[in-house]
């Protein structure tokens, strides 16, 4: 796939699983969690999803529990909200599994962007 469309398709599915886990998970492990990149891979059959958890290794643990438990619900919302001919498989990560991860100060901006709770 073209980098500049498997980059674009990126960050929207950022932004709409941000606001899905931030506005729509009643789950109270996935509190406080940040998703701060998605990584597309080529065929667009996998999509890892980079997040920064506040807290405990405990309380991060749990976060990834809650994610994973939720991946189904949050793939059939994203499909609903991004119009793809394939829809990725989610893998959830944290953020500094990966390497290349943002610099800070990006990071903080992503979340400032953010809407606050209701």
């Amino acid at each position: 796939m073209d980098e500049l469309r498997s980059r674009r398709v990126a960050e929207t599915m950022r932004e709409e699983l941000s606001e899905l886990i931030r506005f729509e998970l009643d789950d109270p492990r996935v509190e406080g969690v940040e998703v701060t990149d998605v990584v597309v891979s080529p065929d667009m059959r996998r999509a890892d999803v980079l997040v920064v958890v506040a807290g405990t290794e405990q309380q991060q643990r749990e976060a990834l529990e809650g994610l994973e438990a939720a991946r189904h619900y949050l793939r059939r919302n994203l499909m609903q909200r991004v119009e793809l001919f394939r829809m990725p498989e989610l893998r959830f990560r944290p953020a500094a599994e990966l390497p290349g991860g943002e610099p800070l100060a990006r990071l903080r901006r992503r979340i400032r962007r953010g809407r606050p709770r209701g």
